[in-house]
């Protein structure tokens, strides 16, 4: 239990709670572990979500499956972060993805409803953890409005300049680093990937910005 402690500690649903009470936490919000092999169902398209998932370690791929059984990746999640919040929230009759083991993953699931509910006790602790719900459910509905306004540029310019800029007003800076690879800009901005470099490549030479790897430099005169 130490050890789970330990790596729950690392996700920011549980920012700001001491191990002993997150101990009380995992019990008042009915918290089960699961295991699963590399290649393993996780959760399955079509079923209900009424629990949040935590993975605690490993990688997991979430897909999505169209009416003729075409798999696509949307996205993966990592150690520490967790899924389901916002269909439990909706109550979400039936997943609309699902999700696979690519390691050996560790996973604990917690009851939604027991999570926003109090118990008797009304712990402090509790209340933490609905507002570090809140405010994860909020970060990612900004995430979502972000990606929406930049995919809703016309042209591949348009939607690498929208988000670039929006990176160097963010950070304060006209110099900085983004999370993503070429492949993962590309798949962030819906674009092609070659059409994107070649992009990147005109607008380097225009002097509209430097890069390197994930670093960029925006150039305030062009």
């Amino acid at each position: 239990m130490e050890e789970l402690s330990y790596l729950l500690k690392r996700c920011p649903l549980f920012y700001g709670i001491r191990e002993d009470e997150l101990y009380t936490l995992l019990k008042c919000c009915a918290a089960r572990e699961e295991r699963y092999e590399p290649g393993e169902l996780v959760l399955r398209m079509g079923e209900a979500m009424n629990s949040m998932m935590v993975l605690v370690e490993g990688k997991v791929l979430v897909f999505q499956e169209d009416f003729w059984g075409q798999k696509e990746e949307l996205y993966h999640i990592g150690e520490g972060e967790v899924f389901g919040q916002s269909y439990s929230c909706a109550r979400t009759p039936a997943l609309p993805v699902q999700l696979i083991a690519e390691k050996v993953c560790r996973a604990v699931f917690l009851d939604y409803q027991r999570m926003i509910t109090f118990c008797s006790l009304a712990c402090d602790f509790h209340t933490r953890l609905i507002q570090n719900l809140l405010r994860i459910l909020a970060e990612a509905n900004v995430g979502f409005e972000n990606r929406g306004r930049h995919m809703s540029r016309r042209t591949t310019r348009e939607k690498l300049l929208s988000y670039l800029s929006q990176q160097a007003l963010q950070r304060g800076s006209r110099t900085f680093e983004i999370p993503y690879n070429r492949q993962e800009l590309a798949d962030y901005l819906g674009v092609d990937r070659s059409a994107m470099s070649s992009e990147l490549g005109r607008m380097k030479a225009e002097g509209i910005l430097n890069y390197r790897k994930n670093w960029f430099e925006l150039i305030e005169k062009y």
